[in-house]
């Protein structure tokens, strides 16, 4: 299957089973880009996931677009956002049409609350690999410092979860860089 057909299906599966929106997609992006395709590899993954969650507007769309780029150019992108746009677009016509008209029933209402279960699991097991990364490279203790000090700031002060990630990447930016094969007591 060509690049554009198979950034196409990768896409649309992600557009068509991302119940609950953006956040819920991730996982399915995740699935499809580094697991299934190799595509990228997990640190780009969450590099892409990072940044992305530094700018403004939907998660799912701003992945299909970098992703879409990178695997096969300004098409690629075009193709990708597309493709996980177009599903979301004749659900929420077909859904809402339904629930305009059956919205008080009772088996509208247990469909909505029958995939929150699945999305949970989903959302847990990307937090587990991300914690499984970030201690390989942070180690466990500063893993958690950031974790409880980012859920602080989120969720303690309102502050906004790309002003955080902003501010770490500048700090990462900034900080200074290690001389490279210096031996013991820092002297070239």
């Amino acid at each position: 299957m060509s690049v554009q057909a198979s950034l196409f299906a990768a896409f649309f599966r992600i557009g068509i089973f991302g119940f609950g929106g953006g956040p819920s997609m991730i996982p399915l992006v995740h699935q499809e880009v580094v697991k299934r395709h190799a595509w990228m590899d997990d640190d780009a993954f969450a590099d892409v996931l990072a940044i992305g969650n530094t700018l403004p507007g939907p998660i799912a769309t701003k992945m299909a677009g970098y992703i879409g780029y990178r695997v096969g150019g300004v098409f690629g992108a075009i193709n990708a956002v597309v493709a996980v746009i177009v599903p979301v677009i004749f659900a929420m016509i077909a859904l809402l049409g339904l629930y305009s008209r059956y919205g008080d029933q009772r088996w509208v209402q247990g469909m909505g609350l029958g995939v929150v279960p699945v999305v949970m699991v989903m959302m847990a097991q990307l937090t587990f690999d991300f914690f499984q990364k970030s201690r390989a490279g942070l180690g466990v203790v500063a893993t958690l410092i950031m974790g409880v000090a980012a859920g602080g700031l989120i969720y303690g002060l309102g502050v906004h979860p790309g002003l955080i990630i902003g501010a770490i990447l500048i700090a990462a930016l900034l900080r200074p860089e290690k001389p490279r094969n210096a031996p013991e007591g820092g002297r070239l």
